[in-house]
């Protein structure tokens, strides 16, 4: 059973997210999101709000799971025995960032290997931060997001 992770902050998961699950799912047999737990990173959506909201986009994939790690990604692989790792790549600029990272964790576990996945076109544009700012004034993210998520960003900003 090839076995992966899909690694990121999710905060919030997008349709951006949703379409490298989607694409992931047709090269590997199960798939744990793994929402990271980045103390540098400064979010709206507490670990706990992002794991639960990401549980129920998630939940019409019957192979995929999700899980919350703090730490380095290779010592999550290695706990739930999944070899590869799922990222997303929206633009060139993303590569460098990503391919430094796909370097060190060759270091780190060199049985780890790592799978880029190219944004759908009509994706490439979406970023959690982006959305997030657009909810804050109240703009239109139906396209961005599933429907619970943008549910849950209406409700965060409108107690702002």
């Amino acid at each position: 059973m090839r076995h992966a992770i899909y690694p990121g902050t999710f905060d919030p998961i997008t349709n951006g997210h949703l379409d490298i699950i989607e694409r992931a799912l047709n090269v590997v047999d199960k798939l744990t999101v793994v929402i990271l737990i980045n103390r540098k990173k400064k979010n709206l959506l507490s670990i706990e709000e992002r794991v639960e909201l990401t549980k129920q986009v998630v939940s019409r994939y019957p192979n995929v799971e999700v899980a919350s790690f703090s730490g380095l990604m290779v010592n999550f692989c290695k706990k739930i025995n999944a070899p590869l790792v799922i990222r997303g790549l929206r633009a060139v600029s993303d590569f460098e960032y990503e391919y430094a990272i796909y370097l060190m964790n060759r270091k780190l576990m060199p049985s780890t290997d790592t799978i880029f996945l190219m944004s759908s076109q009509e994706h490439s544009f979406i970023s959690s931060t982006i959305v997030k700012e657009v909810a804050s004034y109240d703009g239109d993210i139906s396209g961005q997001v599933p429907p619970e998520v943008e549910k849950m960003l209406r409700e965060k900003f409108s107690k702002n």
